[in-house]
């Protein structure tokens, strides 16, 4: 699903994100990136998203060798992944539906399919009753919620999430991930990295721990092992 060989990234500035990274994520598992700030996680994201490219080393995902992409074929890729992000990034003249309808327009699927499949995941995410309202109108657990359908609309092979409750309350963030768990059930791939040490102790999931751009604990089951 997800092969990392020996990948490195060096910033223009000399900075060095990440180094020697090997890791294989298998279909249907569910992964935490954890670490100090500025250890290398968010770069880890984005390297799975191709928002950043590999330095050296090879990055397969989903059976796409990611740094041999030419510009045209990105925005294919990144329809075999749903990204959910911190800050929600609703278009705030769209309406919740309209806003995971959007996904969909993107890709050209017919207004029958579209309305079927938006009905379904805000049916999942518990928002159905908010189809109509503008991001505006609801709460920051709400507006992820819209996030995370927005990002399964298309049926993802792989879920990446940067921090999904970073701005949400310990209750809300809970609510959040109980929904990540039943999309994971459903077996699709979720890497998310977090700071949030209690819902990560709590799920004993797998956990990479990256420090000073290096993973330094890959463990199944694992906790955060940080303190706040």
């Amino acid at each position: 699903m997800i092969h990392m060989n020996n990948i490195s990234k060096v910033y223009d500035n000399g900075s060095v994100a990440l180094s020697d990274i090997n890791v294989d994520i298998d279909k249907g598992e569910f992964i935490f990136a954890v670490g100090p700030s500025g250890a290398g996680k968010s770069t880890f994201i984005k390297l799975i998203t191709r928002e950043e490219l590999p330095t050296s080393g090879q990055l397969i995902v989903n059976g796409r060798n990611v740094g041999g992409l030419s510009p045209s074929e990105v925005p294919y890729f990144r329809r075999s992944l749903g990204i959910v992000f911190q800050d929600y990034r609703l278009l705030p003249n769209k309406t919740v539906a309209e806003n995971v309808a959007f996904a969909m327009q993107v890709i050209e699927a017919s207004r029958r399919e579209m309305q079927k499949r938006v009905q379904h995941v805000l049916d999942l995410v518990g928002l159905r009753c908010k189809a109509r309202c503008f991001p505006a109108e609801l709460s920051g657990g709400e507006q992820q919620r819209v996030a995370i359908a927005r990002a399964i609309v298309n049926n993802p092979l792989v879920v990446i999430a940067d921090e999904p409750t970073g701005n949400l309350d310990p209750d809300t963030s809970w609510e959040i991930m109980k929904i990540f768990e039943k999309i994971n059930k459903d077996g699709t791939t979720i890497v998310m990295a977090t700071h949030d040490k209690t819902v990560v102790d709590m799920m004993r999931r797998r956990v990479i721990a990256i420090e000073q751009s290096r993973i330094v604990r890959d463990q199944v089951k694992g906790v955060y092992g940080y303190e706040d």
